[in-house]
């Protein structure tokens, strides 16, 4: 089993009177690591899909609640998303059942947050959980492997199975695609239609890396353009894409209100545009590992607990700079080659407005960056 780097931020609250909220996409291994921490230990397992679990606790009370888990001192509730009400019952179990600790895990931040905004304000730890990093999986398999996988992995994306079950990942990734269209998206609240948000999957598939424009979408789908924010919104919460959002502070001629959209994934992305052809049989290399480095960093980010915002840079005249990150006050500028010893040039009017640190991530150092 990959070892998981969120396992030891997790054990650091396990003795504390909150509950763990695990969040992420599916199949990324939330119950997986969950269950490892808890091995020890003797849990009740609560799981979300099994409609009987589903019908006690969508409308438990404190003594039901208490028949259920008798003088287990460990829940776990996984894949909670899927029970009406369940704010009401993890709200009873962290503040009714003395001695009693809570483990969550969802696959919808909309519908957690929903669930346990107000029930369990003050009362938890929130945590989520990525596709394999770049670090566990080489802590996994070695450098060497690792290396010679780079090009495979920004095609077929790190999650666990496709890891795990290299002859069957385009099976794998098909069907996590599907999952995530017509499982999770599909059931949130105002997806009306399923079509229309197929041609959007598509469309910012297409687009990564790129700015996106609500406008265009919109016309492209002939829909209008608070709906394209709105599925964009909830692809968002159900951990399919994230976003980048323009930095603007001084200069006239910035970008100010447009966003860049990302995959978690770049196999999820990949098998969306239904592409696996190998590096040498594609254009898209530089979007492949821009994507790449992205969602590295944010895992790495998350993981050491390195509090920051994240921003790309452009003008009207069409200087850019792929990824910001500001901390502290401070600023730091890196640009995505693929190519060793690429030259690139930051423009003059950004670094003496804003000062800041600046650098190229290529295939020579991206280890040290995620």
């Amino acid at each position: 089993m990959i070892s998981r780097l969120l396992k030891g931020q997790i054990e650091k609250v396990v003795h504390t009177n909150k509950a763990v909220i695990v969040v992420g996409p599916r199949q990324v291994g939330k119950t997986t690591l969950i269950k490892e921490i808890l091995k020890n230990n003797d849990y009740l397992f609560l799981d979300g899909d099994d409609r009987s679990v589903v019908a006690m606790l969508a409308q438990a009370d404190t003594s039901l609640l208490k028949r259920i888990i008798g003088t287990k001192k460990y829940v776990f509730v996984d894949e909670a998303q899927k029970i009406p009400n369940i704010g009401n019952a993890l709200k009873i179990i962290v503040d009714q059942l003395t001695g009693v600790k809570l483990f969550v895990s969802g696959s919808s931040s909309l519908q957690i947050h929903e669930s346990t905004q107000e029930s369990l304000t003050g009362r938890k730890f929130e945590f989520e959980l990525f596709p394999i990093s770049w670090k566990e999986f080489e802590g996994h398999v070695g450098y060497l492997e690792a290396d010679a996988q780079l090009e495979h992995r920004l095609i077929f994306g790190m999650y666990p199975d496709v890891i795990n079950g290299q002859d069957l990942e385009l099976r794998i990734l098909k069907g996590l695609s599907d999952s995530y269209l017509y499982q999770d998206v599909l059931s949130l609240t105002g997806i009306r239609k399923p079509d229309v948000l197929e041609k959007l999957l598509m469309a910012l598939a297409l687009q990564v890396g790129s700015e996106v424009s609500f406008n265009e979408l919109a016309q492209l789908l002939q829909i209008d353009k608070n709906t394209v924010i709105k599925y964009i919104d909830l692809l968002e919460r159900a951990f399919i894409i994230f976003t980048l959002p323009s930095f603007s502070r001084n200069l006239r001629n910035e970008i100010k209100n447009n966003r860049k959209i990302y995959f978690v994934d770049n196999g999820i992305r990949n098998a969306i545009i239904n592409n696996f052809n190998p590096i040498e049989q594609r254009n898209d290399l530089g979007v492949l590992w821009e994507n790449f480095l992205v969602s590295e960093r944010r895992k790495r980010n998350a993981y050491e607990g390195h509090f920051c915002r994240s921003f790309f840079w452009r003008t009207t005249t069409q200087r850019e700079i792929d990824y910001l990150e500001e901390s502290g006050g401070k600023i730091e500028a890196r640009e995505f080659k693929w190519k060793v010893g690429s030259k690139v040039r930051f423009p003059s009017n950004f670094l003496s407005e804003y000062h800041p640190e600046i650098g190229v991530i290529d295939r020579s150092n991206f280890r040290d960056w995620i």
